[in-house]
């Protein structure tokens, strides 16, 4: 027992170290070098090894890979006229990229390096941003930029698609509680941010405001693990950290006037990676609580791993 009680005050001084060693300041520095994406730069996503992966590096129609020391590569080149914008993983590692001309979303397999289409519908207008259930259900907005107009999709495990949201303003970033009871989703030309509440087969109740803002348009949306939503405030060139009431908490200049998305990653889930359109280019900044989505997948490989 003396040994034990050793050893835990050890790993607290080593914690408290660690946490004097490296301040979190939530102070945005440039990722990669400007222009190495394109204006179409978006939907920043991270997998289990801790690389980036966002749309339209180098050219349009492409997926970036970035390593988390600013390298990158085409990781693909998706079909045809096709554009990515939301990247979201599964459980199983698997990429789900939307894509907002063919009314498509992608899903690529990295082991098996193939693309397929995971679902279509005709009727959306263009996919955005995704937002993805412990269980693995995709929830995707889908704005009409010409009329002002937006819904939500649902699309279960198999790849069906159907509208749970509809008569929105232009839904733009969303995202899904810890909890996984909500479904938050933001309008960009109306400057709100809406909660949903998810029932037990999927669909969405209960629609509320959240926030209301009286300038320039909101973007990507992340949530971390205390339920907090990180907001791309575009035009205004900053993500703000926002309570689940609309309380503003944090607000970090990202380098660049419009952020358009984000993610949470690095070692510990605390490093937000911005894809700013500005610059081209992916700025990152350290935060205090790890990102729900990077805890989640964390858990399931700690649970799933061989003794």
């Amino acid at each position: 027992m003396k040994y034990l009680q050793i050893l835990l005050s050890l790993a607290s001084l080593l914690w408290m170290a660690c946490s004097i060693a490296e301040p979190v300041d939530f102070v945005a520095f440039p990722l990669t070098s400007v222009n190495s994406f394109t204006a179409g730069i978006e939907g920043p996503a991270t997998d289990a090894a801790g690389n980036i992966y966002a749309v339209n590096f180098g050219s349009q129609h492409t997926i970036g890979k970035v390593a988390p020391d600013g390298t990158g590569e085409v990781l693909l080149t998706l079909p045809g006229d096709s554009v990515g914008n939301g990247i979201r993983f599964d459980r199983n590692g698997d990429m789900f990229v939307a894509d907002y001309v063919g009314h498509t979303i992608y899903r690529f397999n990295p082991e098996k390096d193939t693309l397929s289409i995971f679902a279509h519908d005709a009727q959306m207008k263009q996919p955005n941003d995704l937002s993805i259930t412990a269980d693995g259900v995709l929830y995707a907005s889908d704005p009409d930029w010409h009329d002002g107009t937006g819904k939500i999709w649902r699309i279960d495990v198999a790849g069906n698609t159907s509208v749970v949201a509809d008569h929105l303003g232009t839904a733009n970033g969303i995202d899904v509680s810890p909890d996984g009871k909500t479904l938050y989703v933001n309008e960009s030309v109306q400057r709100a941010v809406w909660a949903f509440s998810i029932a037990a087969d999927g669909s969405l109740h209960d629609k509320r405001l959240v926030k209301r803002f009286d300038d320039f348009g909101v973007d990507g949306m992340r949530i971390d693990v205390d339920g907090n939503l990180y907001v791309a405030r575009f035009g205004k060139g900053t993500v703000i950290k926002m309570t689940p009431r609309g309380e503003i908490l944090r607000e970090v200049d990202v380098l660049g006037a419009k952020p358009s998305n984000l993610c949470f990653g690095g070692p510990d889930g605390r490093t937000v990676y911005v894809t700013e359109v500005e610059n081209r280019r992916i700025v990152q900044f350290r935060i205090d609580r790890p990102g729900v989505e990077w805890r989640r997948w964390k858990m399931l490989e700690s649970t799933t791993a061989t003794p």
